[in-house]
């Protein structure tokens, strides 16, 4: 996310928990945290049965002043905890948010906000207010700390996410690519490289239905991660490399969200479609390269050397991967042909300065 200085932009450094201890005692932390969020919940939702205004930030501070050594938390988290609820408060529009559930059926991830006046950093530890954490530190955080928190994923693993204020990089690319988001494979580029079918779920869905019937619910957790990291690694690796080369991306806006309701919801949702757009929009902002997200309507019918509307329609013509235009002769691929359209809109875009013509 790119700061109001535009040669600065915010980045998040994510760091593995070490040890056990410190687990058992973020699990502590994180009940706290639960045990203040509820309180505001509560608070905001007797005050808006009141009447037309709910609790305010000063309010439900003053309201939570004194709590920290009975819930062993530190007043300033227990401030971060106050100013997060309001802030989800508002974008919600509603005086009630769901309640954080610390023990019971329906358990909610640990969550420990804090500020760069919380966190003291020592080579591979930490200090919260005074509490050591040692992390698995695999890169050196770079520019400024702005805030962070610690975060639980669904293995109980816990991690350190710092957020920082670095300086934008230019790569150095030249190229204007467009993309072709799609299922026979994840994503198609103009300039020729593609990322190719997703099988992440697939290929361990036998493995985890098995698991599924056993009631093995560590093992299906486990094998969840394994999915969701492979898929995370193959479009971490694939938007690094299409950011190196490039000064302008654009991809096709097309609707994992709706496609997600039809037949092929596994497969949609397995390519993690708006997942690579949120990892090229953010590494774009980092690199200082333009993104833009286009109407991807009649791209794959439209011939990208003459701008004839000459390609395969309707939902027969979805099987035809490779087609001749009727009116120039030109052979093309159909996602290929998609995306070098995708990146013409692009440079049609207005505000890109300096991007090439939309002219066929």
């Amino acid at each position: 996310m790119a700061t109001e200085d535009q040669t600065k932009i915010y980045k998040a450094f994510s760091f593995r928990v070490k040890d056990a201890t410190s687990g058992k005692r973020l699990v502590a932390l994180g009940n706290a945290v639960n045990t203040v969020w509820n309180f505001c919940n509560e608070v905001s939702v007797r005050s808006a049965q009141r009447g037309p205004r709910w609790a305010t930030k000063k309010q439900l501070r003053d309201l939570t002043k004194g709590s920290s050594r009975e819930i062993e938390l530190p007043s300033q988290v227990i401030q971060e905890v106050v100013d997060e609820f309001v802030a989800k408060r508002k974008a919600a529009g509603c005086p009630k948010l769901r309640w954080r559930v610390s023990r019971g059926v329906r358990r909610s991830l640990g969550w420990v906000p804090f500020t760069n006046q919380d966190l003291a950093i020592n080579g591979s530890t930490v200090l919260l207010r005074g509490q050591k954490f040692r992390l698995w530190k695999h890169r050196a955080l770079e520019g400024k700390v702005k805030s962070g928190n610690f975060s639980q994923d669904a293995r109980g693993r816990w991690y350190c996410n710092i957020v920082c204020e670095v300086e934008i990089r230019p790569l150095g690319g030249n190229a204007e690519i467009g993309v072709d988001l799609g299922l026979k494979s994840v994503a198609t580029c103009s300039d020729g490289p593609e990322l190719e079918q997703a099988t992440f779920y697939r290929d361990l869905e036998p493995k985890l239905a098995e698991a599924q019937r056993r009631k093995r619910k560590r093992q299906v957790r486990s094998i969840h991660a394994k999915i969701a990291n492979r898929r995370k690694d193959s479009l971490h690796k694939f938007s690094r490399g299409l950011v190196k080369r490039s000064r302008s991306i654009t991809v096709g806006n097309v609707s994992a969200s709706t496609l997600a309701k039809t037949p092929m919801a596994k497969s949609v949702l397995d390519a993690g479609w708006s997942m690579l757009r949120t990892y090229l929009r953010y590494k774009c902002d980092h690199a200082g390269i333009a993104y833009v997200e286009v109407d991807e309507a009649y791209t794959t019918q439209t011939c990208s050397e003459c701008g004839c509307l000459s390609g395969p329609k309707g939902r027969n013509g979805l099987a035809v991967r490779r087609w001749v235009c009727g009116d120039c002769g030109a052979d093309h691929d159909r996602d290929q042909n998609a995306a070098l359209n995708i990146a013409r809109l692009g440079c049609a875009t207005p505000g890109l300065k300096g991007l090439g013509s939309p002219a066929f």
